[in-house]
């Protein structure tokens, strides 16, 4: 699992790792958020998520975990999987439901400052105050005043040197994944 606010690099971070990580895809559970959201009729989804936040539906974490469980069973590929995670209820459900999965399945959160994760979001064309801006502080937050073990820094520290220190972390705890 690579967590972390949105532009902290998780799909860079995930990407890189698929070309270093032996017999791995990527699973991105928001596209089991975008399903969700074309599915529910307006009065579930107001009635579960007034914010709009797919997260919020129960029914986004059982499929996320539910999905990962298939692909894991059909494929027996390593599952990388990029998300924002800020809820500590929902980190656990789906990290422990990942681990039922797979006892090796690791959690990464990247960390960056508010300002390198605006710098970021600007860049890959975000629209100011959009989502993922209004985003941002409450993953801060949420990162700092809950455990979302094991934090990455991501702020002025290049992608290698993200990776690298993730890949040496897999493979300390006796992980064979390297390609």
């Amino acid at each position: 699992m690579i967590n972390g606010a949105f532009g902290s690099g998780k799909t860079t971070v995930a990407n890189e790792l698929l070309s270093k990580i032996n017999d791995s895809m990527i699973f991105d559970p928001e596209i089991v958020g975008y399903m969700i959201r074309e599915i529910l009729p307006e009065e579930i989804k107001k009635k579960e998520s007034q914010s709009g936040d797919f997260q919020n539906y129960e029914l986004w974490r059982v499929l996320t975990v539910e999905t990962a469980k298939k692909l894991k069973e059909r494929y027996g590929k390593h599952l990388i999987v990029p998300m924002t995670l800020r809820v500590p209820e929902y980190f656990t459900y789906i990290f422990n439901g990942l681990k039922d999965i797979d006892e090796e399945t690791h959690h990464f959160c990247l960390q960056a400052s508010r300002e390198t994760i605006f710098d970021r979001l600007r860049t890959r064309g975000e629209e100011e105050g959009n989502w993922c801006f209004q985003q941002a502080d409450k993953c801060l937050k949420a990162f700092e005043t809950y455990d979302f073990s094991e934090y990455i820094e991501t702020e002025n520290v290049e992608l290698d040197a993200v990776v690298r220190d993730i890949m040496n972390k897999l493979t300390s705890s006796g992980l064979d994944v390297v390609k």
